[in-house]
């Protein structure tokens, strides 16, 4: 079993659970309004009046074969839109 970790911007809610549910994954636990920046060249998501944007999260737990491909769609997504900032993790986990 793998354990998927997404973080993105919070504008692009839908289209990120409309990943997951197109994929077979039903299960996920979401975390609303949360702040970051990017380790690379995202800008800061804070809420605030200089860096308004929030970022959302979500967490999932799915099958080894179903793994690579939502983590594909993810970064295809991602590649279509940099402003998305969309990030997306995998590690193995004990059931």
């Amino acid at each position: 079993m793998k354990a998927i970790f997404t973080v993105y911007n919070q504008a692009y809610y839908k289209e990120i659970v409309k990943i997951f549910e197109d994929l077979g994954v039903r299960g996920y636990t979401e975390w609303d309004d949360i702040q970051g920046r990017g380790s690379v060249d995202g800008e800061p998501h804070e809420g605030s009046h200089a860096w308004p944007t929030m970022n959302n999260a979500v967490l999932s737990f799915v099958d080894d074969d179903k793994c690579g491909a939502i983590l594909e769609a993810l970064r295809e997504r991602d590649g279509k839109s940099p402003e998305l900032g969309l990030r997306a993790f995998s590690w193995s986990v004990d059931q």
